[in-house]
Order: C-alpha cells, then structure tokens, then sequence
C-alpha cells in the first residue's frame, strides 16, 4: 500500500445544507478525500467536485485537531454524518485509526453519528457506537445493490461482496445498533429485476436489517459518465451496455430505470411483508425517537398525566 498523502483542511465537521432531511443528520465529515474501492457508479467521480486522483485515498493534515476544535465550538449538538464523499474505512483507516479516534471525540463531545459504508471494518469499532447509543443516535446505511457476490466483485471490486456485508448487517443487528441498507444506485440493464430487489429485502430482514432506502437507477455527470461507460463495455463485453445507455439515457443526469415503479411496487410489498422500513420519515423517527422521548422526560416527569 501507498504511503498516506496528506491535505491541508481548515474545516471537518460542517453543517448541512438542509440538517435533518439525509437520515437525520445536521452535521457532515469528511475525514478521507478519495475512495480506492473501485465502484463503478460512483458519483464523487464527477467533475462537479474537483477530486484529482480519486482512486487514491489521502487523509486530511491534523484532522483530529481539527475535529476536535470544530465539535468544542459547536453550539447545537446533533448528528454527524460520514461516508458521503469517500468511505470512512478504506484501507488505510485499518492502521490510521482517524475515523476510529474521531468517532471517539464524537461520543466525548455528545454528538450522534450515521455511517454510510460498504466495509466490514466497521465491526472494529462497535464498541465506540455502543457508547455513543447511551447517549446520542446512532444509526450504520451499508451499501448493497445486488444480492449476488458475482456481481458485487465485478462493480465493487474493492469493497467486500454482498454477503459479507448482510453478514454485517447481522452482527449490528445482534448488537442492537440501528442498521439498514442503501439500495442505490440499482443500475438498469444490470440489477433492476425484481429477482434481485426481492433477494435484497428478503436477505436484509433475516439479518435484522431495520431500512432499506432505494434509488431505482443510477446519476450520470460529465467524467463520471464516460468512466461509468467504459467499465461496462470492459466488465459486460458484447451485452452493449454503453449503447443502451446512450442510446435511452444520453447525457441526461437522472438515468432512471425503465423498470422503475414496477421495482417500487415488488421493492415496496417486500418490506411490508418482511416489516422493513423504506420510507425517509420513518427511518429517521425510528432511530432518533428513544432519544427525543427521554429528553421530554427531563423536562417534565408528569407530561402524560
């Protein structure tokens, strides 16, 4: 492995756009710029956000400090969000700790945490989540669009396959910690039939899955596209994937799946047999609701009275 770059950050923890709308979270950080799991889809690629060398992970100069000072000046606590913009445990983080040691602050300063992930070393640091859960919201999205390992590796190629993340799942699920999955993209004329959405959901409930969240179809922008593009044509050869695409999608940035409110409809009666949470709302009441009903408490002992 490459000896670790590092980039000069003023700022980690950063307020949302809109706080509380993406799974509750107010807060966002990004301690790692880069992702070096290789999948094909990924919209950090684009152009729009002016990362060099995206393949190549580097971590953010003295981002403890940073983190540290950004949390101690915080004035509202709320829920941090990691993962956006490049998985918080790529493989440099298994020596680094710097996402380990930042969940670490999160917990002293009080705050809550939703982690987006497709890696397994996730695991290494439940004790601090368990921590976190006495006093805050906590809350895993891991990354599953197909629920076959074939697949996976192909568009995945350095993330662990599908079933070891449901494995995943499992464990969080066993440890009380809330966990569900991010169904997205469902990339059309590869995974949007109902046989793979059906064998997402049925897998995810019997791994205590509690959400799945989904996008039927894939978004498309200038560099991101033609990278996307070219993966297919090499990975699926004479399937004519990328003639698909240009030909129904052409530089249009939503490339929905033409099979998109049948996969909504099988997606949608899956989880209502298996009683798994989809929608937005009720996601984020689910995880954050314990918290809120204690803080009522605090204030007034008879309310219900």
């Amino acid at each position: 492995m490459k000896i670790m770059e590092y980039i000069p950050a003023k700022t980690i923890v950063t307020r949302m756009k809109k706080p509380g709308e993406w799974f509750g979270a107010d807060y966002n950080m990004n301690i790692y710029k880069g992702c070096c799991h290789g999948c094909i889809y990924c919209d950090s690629r684009s152009d729009c956000y002016g990362i060099d060398r995206f393949d190549e992970v580097r971590a953010k100069e003295n981002a403890l400090q940073i983190i540290r000072d950004d949390l101690r000046r915080k004035t509202k606590k709320g829920v941090i969000a990691t993962g956006a913009m490049s998985d918080p445990y790529n493989p440099y983080e298994k020596e680094l700790m710097l996402t380990r040691h930042a969940l670490e602050l999160c917990d002293a300063f009080e705050f809550g945490v939703t982690i987006a992930t497709k890696s397994t070393l996730l695991m290494r640091d439940i004790d601090i989540l368990e921590s976190i859960r006495e006093h805050s919201p906590v809350l895993c999205k891991v990354t599953i669009t197909t629920a076959g390992d074939a697949l996976s590796s192909k568009i995945e190629p350095g993330a662990p396959v599908s079933s070891s993340r449901f494995d995943m799942l499992g464990e969080l699920s066993g440890r009380r910690i809330p966990a569900g999955i991010l169904l997205m993209p469902v990339l059309p004329f590869l995974e949007d039939s109902d046989d793979n959405i059906r064998a997402i959901v049925r897998r995810a409930a019997q791994c205590g899955a509690r959400f799945i969240y989904p996008a039927f179809g894939v978004t498309l922008r200038n560099n991101q596209r033609q990278w996307y593009l070219q993966k297919l044509d090499q990975l699926f050869p004479g399937e004519k994937l990328s003639e698909k695409y240009n030909k129904r999608y052409g530089t249009y940035y939503e490339c929905r799946s033409p099979r998109a409110g049948k996969l909504w409809t099988c997606f949608k009666e899956e989880c209502e047999k298996n009683e798994i949470l989809y929608s937005m709302k009720d996601i984020i009441h689910n995880y954050k609701a314990p918290y809120k009903c204690e803080q009522l408490s605090l204030f007034d002992d008879n309310q219900f009275t």
